[in-house]
């Protein structure tokens, strides 16, 4: 069974930039697809990001691409989303998952968050205008 635990999120002004990162322990990460997703208040959890098991095939949500970067060191069983240029509307509970059942990469399948089967708490982002 594998925990997960994200760390980095804050409160900061639009234009700052924020990395956020999910530690896996328990059991290796190194083989699977990753991702990140977050939940604004009184919105349902949105995908954000996804990597396969290398960092070599991403997937941006188009609300953040070119904008945000996630990478990976399997390394240090870490995941890690890159926030740069943020706005209010990125203010939400971001969440970090990993699909361990799969080892090959789509990106359409891991747009969806009910193919993970294991996620973090949470760590809260708030930007503010």
């Amino acid at each position: 069974q594998v925990q997960l635990v994200e760390s980095g999120g804050g409160l900061v002004q639009a234009g700052a930039s924020l990395t956020l990162s999910c530690a896996a322990s328990g059991r290796t990460t190194s083989r699977f697809a990753m991702g990140w997703f977050r939940q604004a208040p009184g919105k349902e959890r949105e995908f954000v990001a996804a990597s396969n098991w290398n960092g070599l095939t991403v997937t941006y949500a188009d609300s953040v691409k070119g904008r945000f970067t996630i990478s990976r060191d399997n390394a240090k069983n870490t995941l890690y989303l890159q926030m740069n240029s943020l706005k209010p509307e990125d203010t939400a509970v971001y969440y970090c998952a990993v699909e361990s059942q799969r080892t090959d990469y789509s990106a359409s399948y891991y747009r969806r968050d009910a193919v993970y089967d294991a996620w973090g708490q949470g760590t809260q982002v708030t930007v503010s205008s």
